[in-house]
């Protein structure tokens, strides 16, 4: 089994079209086809059917397209340990995270990259159960979340910071002046929250069932942004973690009566894996804007 049948394979199945993938790796159709097929007899199983032109994974390619990745990103990875070695910091750095985040992570992306010109950073938004799924995959470097199991095996936790969870309206809302306010007085007011999977959006759910209040969400959002711009512009109200404001001078955040209304945000990273050295520079800096 070599590298080269891995990456074939790999390429493959994303694409699903032998033509396409050897085009996008710069090999011919058949040599492709050859290097796959020898891979099949290695392994004494078919990864694809053929169906005409095209071609689907079998249950065997599903199972072994898994494998194939994590061992090429790992073979990514030692040749990054051995680049960090011998030259100046370059290559890619791969960084997970949710919209909670973008106020901490975009001050610190145009000074790094002006610091370090050789890194090209790739940044994943999405659910911290989608990132943390990548992150076990090799597909990410580190992830910025809230993590609701900090104790698991496989993911080494840093604290990042505790943030309250908080009521947050525009200055110009006829509630903006209110020192705190209740979870059933929230209840009762009209809010555009974050969609469910957002660890904010479940930790309110969840305080929302043990209290017994059904509360009245009129707009739901993916995209935070747009969320708080909403809140700014519309005169809405929404929950969120209190970092998520930092930059909306626009926006107040009002206090819930509570003890447990704060979360503990980490840098998640893969336990036993290379930690790149643009990685190790890149969280320096995320924490001198703490």
């Amino acid at each position: 089994m070599e590298v080269r049948q891995l990456t074939y394979f790999v390429k493959a199945a994303e694409t699903l079209h032998f033509t396409d993938a050897a085009a996008a790796i710069y090999v011919t159709q058949s040599t492709l086809s050859q290097q796959i097929k020898q891979l099949e007899e290695e392994l004494g199983m078919l990864l694809f059917d053929r169906i005409g032109k095209h071609v689907v994974l079998t249950e065997a390619g599903q199972v072994f397209l898994e494998h194939a990745r994590r061992i090429l990103s790992e073979i990514d990875k030692a040749r990054q340990a051995i680049i960090d070695l011998n030259t100046s910091v370059s290559g890619e750095l791969k960084i997970g995270t949710t919209y909670a985040f973008s106020s901490l992570l975009l001050p610190v992306l145009s000074p790094f990259t002006q610091k370090y010109p050789h890194i090209k950073i790739l940044v994943d938004y999405d659910a911290p159960g989608a990132l943390e799924k990548k992150l076990r995959m090799s597909e990410l470097d580190f992830i910025l979340s809230f993590h609701n199991h900090p104790g698991d095996e496989d993911l080494n936790s840093q604290p990042l910071f505790a943030s309250r969870i908080v009521m947050v309206v525009a200055k110009t809302h006829s509630l903006a002046a209110l020192k705190k306010v209740t979870l059933k007085e929230i209840g009762k007011l009209n809010l555009v929250l974050p969609g469910k999977g957002f660890i904010s959006r479940d930790f309110l759910d969840e305080l929302f069932a043990k209290n017994d209040i059904i509360p009245k969400v009129r707009i739901e959002l993916n995209d935070v942004h747009s969320l708080l711009s909403l809140v700014r512009d519309e005169n809405w109200v929404t929950v969120l973690n209190e970092k998520a404001l930092m930059g909306w001078e626009e926006l107040v955040p009002i206090p819930i009566t509570g003890k447990e209304l704060s979360k503990q945000s980490f840098i998640l990273w893969q336990k036993g894996a290379y930690r790149k050295k643009a990685a190790l520079l890149f969280v320096e800096e995320v924490f001198k804007k703490l």
